[in-house]
């Protein structure tokens, strides 16, 4: 489970203080890569540490499959290029560390608190190849919550939300505050297509260095784990199978011996509260599982037919969440 992070009260800079950005540029700059990947897969990267770690998301360095590659280039700020091998990916972070053949490089800062709602961002990466573009924007929210997706199959929690433009390329590189420290990595925007206007999301640093760490330590990270597989309620599913409730998040399969098997879950259960908080979505119930760690109980109250339960689970862990 990432740490837990409290918002900077000091103010990692100016809100909006666009004239600090070419000083935030020069700083950063250096510690920005861009990798290839097989194909004409463009990404990003930050250095992580000064002996070639670099961190990235997941799905940067990862095949259709979610495979890790084998083949990824790193291209730095000076124009050198060296291979790097993917050391781990975790799939519920998107986050992953790569190593390049290459020491003595300019580590990033990395923030260890929140920014503020409308403090400075910017955003260092390689949008659609185009190499150490620059944006920058304000943050717009914190704690947001993306649902699952094809990209993303178990959904993304905990983002930061920022208005500074962020385009396929980006994904994995820098976003910056005024002081100059990785408050996070550029991880989805929504396209101007879905009627979006300056909508990105960002993987908060305190994730990012957890899982890094992790992975750097095992190989892996670990995330807390329910045991189910659930799913959404549309008003059609609700209505054609007769369900007693319209909201929360319906299991529709449960991994035998699992936390869930364990507790007296049931596919066709519904699960409408997790430790006292209120499940309208499947996002809801990733949020509430993932801000547990392995091992730890929880209250879960459900509805089976006209029936209301509750059940307490101890949840158990995975390696990819």
């Amino acid at each position: 489970m990432p740490p837990s992070q409290t918002a900077d009260p000091a103010g990692s800079g100016s809100t909006g203080d666009l004239s600090a950005v070419p000083g935030i540029v020069r700083e950063v700059e250096s510690s920005v890569v861009t990798i290839q990947t097989s194909g004409s897969g463009i990404g990003s990267g930050v250095i992580y540490r000064s002996d070639g770690t670099i961190v990235t998301d997941a799905h940067v360095v990862e095949d259709q499959e979610k495979k890790p590659l084998k083949n990824v280039q790193i291209r730095f700020a000076d124009g050198s290029e060296v291979p790097a091998t993917v050391l781990g990916v975790d799939d519920a972070t998107d986050v992953a560390v790569v190593k390049a053949d290459r020491g003595n490089l300019p580590a990033a800062k990395f923030s260890t608190a929140l920014p503020q709602v409308g403090q400075l961002t910017v955003v260092i990466g390689s949008p659609l190849g185009l190499e150490q573009t620059v944006t920058a924007g304000i943050v717009s929210a914190l704690h947001r919550n993306m649902p699952p997706s094809e990209e993303s199959p178990q959904g993304l929690i905990d983002l930061i939300q920022t208005d500074a433009p962020i385009s396929p390329g980006n994904s994995g590189g820098a976003v910056v505050n005024s002081s100059s420290e990785i408050i996070g990595l550029s991880e989805a925007y929504l396209p101007p297509s879905s009627g979006a206007v300056s909508i990105g999301f960002v993987t908060p640093t305190a994730t990012v260095t957890d899982v890094a760490e992790q992975i750097l330590k095992s190989g892996s990270a670990t995330h807390p784990v329910l045991g189910i597989v659930p799913s959404d309620i549309s008003p059609e599913i609700a209505d054609r199978f007769g369900l007693p409730v319209a909201s929360g998040a319906l299991v529709i399969g449960v991994a035998p011996g699992g936390p869930a098997a364990s507790a007296g879950l049931q596919p066709g259960d519904i699960i409408t509260q997790f430790d006292g908080q209120k499940i309208a979505s499947v996002t809801d119930l990733l949020a509430g599982i993932r801000k547990k760690d392995p091992g730890q109980q929880s209250v879960i109250e459900f509805q089976r037919g006209k029936e209301n339960k509750s059940v307490t689970a101890t949840l158990g862990s995975t390696a990819k969440g």
